[in-house]
C-alpha cells in the first residue's frame, strides 16, 4: 500500500472520529446547565486556532526555522495576492452557507431540514464531475443515492417526534416552508461548490495544505468577524467576546479547528464525495453512542434500515473505485 493510500484512510478514519467526538461534545455544550456561549465567537477562535496550527507545522516543515517561516509565509501568502485571494471564494461561500442554513432552520422543522440538505452529496457529485472532470460510474451515481436515502431514514423522526412537530408546523405558512426549502437548496448548492472549489486549489499547484488552510483560516476569520459583529455585537459589547467559555466549549472549539485540517487532508488525498461518505458514517455511529452511554435516541425501524443503506452504499463506492483503477491497471498491462 502506497503512502498516499495509507494517508487517505488514516485522514478518513480520523475525519470519522472527529465529526463524531465533535456533534456528541457540541449537543452536551449546547445543554449543558451553564452560561450559554456565542457560536458565532467560537466560529471565530476555532479558525483562529486552526491557522495557529496551520503556522506551527509549517514551521516544523521547515526545520523549525522561523526566519524559512516567515519566507514561505511571505512567497505564498504576500507575495502572490491573486492565488490567495481566490481562497476568499470558498471562505464567503461558507459564511453564506452557514447563514442559509441558520434561516433554513427558521422555517423548516430539523427533520425535515436534515433530510434534504442530503442533496448536497448529490451537488458535490455534480460539481466533482463538472469542475474536476471526475468520471462516476453508473454504480458509483447508484451509491450516492443510496447513501442519500439512507441518511435521510437515519435522520427520520419517530412517530412520538413527529406527531410534536407537526402541530407546531401546521402553523407555517407555504411561503414559509418555501423559504426554507429554498435556503437548503442554495446552502446545498454552495456546499458543494465550495468544497470541489477548494478540492481543486489544494489539488493544483505546488502550495502546502497547510499554507493553504493559512489562506483559508485568514478569510474564514475575517468573515466569522463580520458575522459577530452583525449578529451578536450586543452581546459581545455587554459580557464580552469568550462569555461562557468552559473547558467543554474550548474542546468542543479545538475539535472543529482540527475537522478543518482533516478535511483539508481528505480532499487532498482523497475527494469531497469521499469526506461526504465518512460524514454520513459519523452520523451513525453518533446515534449509536447517543443510544448506548447518553441515552437521549431511541432507534427506529428507519434508523435500521437507513445505517444498512449507508453501509451499502459506502462499500459499493469503494468497491467501484478499486474496480477502476484494477481495470486501468491491467489494461496497462496489455
Amino acid at each position: 500500500i502506497s503512502k498516499k493510500e495509507n494517508l487517505r484512510w488514516i485522514s478518513l478514519v480520523a475525519l470519522v472520529v472527529q465529526n463524531t467526538s465533535l456533534v456528541l461534545l457540541l449537543r452536551y455544550s449546547r445543554t449543558m446547565k451553564a452560561e450559554r456561549y456565542l457560536s458565532s465567537t467560537a466560529i471565530v477562535t476555532a479558525e483562529f486556532i486552526k491557522g495557529l496550527i496551520c503556522v506551527i507545522l509549517v514551521w516544523l516543515e521547515n526545520d523549525r526555522s522561523v526566519s524559512r517561516l516567515l519566507r514561505v509565509l511571505h512567497e505564498e501568502i504576500y507575495a502572490k495576492p491573486f492565488d490567495t485571494s481566490k481562497l476568499a471564494i470558498p471562505s464567503g461561500l461558507y459564511a453564506v452557507q452557514n447563514n442559509l442554513l441558520f434561516v433554513a432552520l427558521s422555517y423548516l422543522n430539523a427533520a425535515t431540514y436534515q433530510v434534504s440538505y442530503q442533496l448536497k452529496i448529490l451537488t458535490t457529485a455534480i460539481f466533482s464531475v463538472l469542475i474536476m472532470g471526475k468520471k462516476v460510474e453508473r454504480h458509483q451515481w447508484f451509491s450516492l443515492f443510496l447513501l442519500a436515502i439512507g441518511v435521510a431514514f437515519v435522520t427520520w423522526p419517530s412517530s412520538e417526534e413527529t406527531t410534536k412537530r407537526i402541530t407546531t408546523q401546521i402553523q407555517a405558512t407555504w411561503l414559509q416552508q418555501a423559504i426554507g426549502f429554498g435556503a437548503v437548496i442554495l446552502a446545498s448548492v454552495t456546499s458543494g461548490f465550495s468544497g470541489v472549489y477548494f478540492e481543486k486549489i489544494l489539488k493544483t499547484g505546488p502550495t502546502s495544505v497547510w499554507v493553504r488552510n493559512i489562506q483559508l483560516a485568514c478569510f474564514g476569520s475575517l468573515f466569522g468577524l463580520a458575522i459577530v459583529f452583525c449578529v451578536d455585537y450586543k452581546p459581545v459589547m455587554e459580557k464580552g467576546f469568550f462569555q461562557g467559555y468552559s473547558a467543554i466549549v474550548w474542546i468542543v472549539i479545538v475539535l472543529q479547528a482540527m475537522g478543518g485540517l482533516i478535511i483539508a487532508t481528505v480532499i487532498k488525498y482523497a475527494d469531497n464525495i469521499i469526506k461526504g461518505f465518512a460524514t454520513s458514517l459519523s452520523i451513525i455511529f453518533s446515534s449509536v453512542i447517543s443510544y448506548f452511554f447518553l441515552h437521549d435516541f431511541s432507534p427506529s425501524l428507519f434508523f435500521y434500515t437507513g445505517t444498512v443503506f449507508v453501509l451499502s452504499a459506502t462499500f459499493l463506492y469503494g468497491w467501484e473505485r478499486k474496480m477502476t483503477s484494477s481495470s486501468v491497471a491491467d489494461q496497462s498491462r496489455i
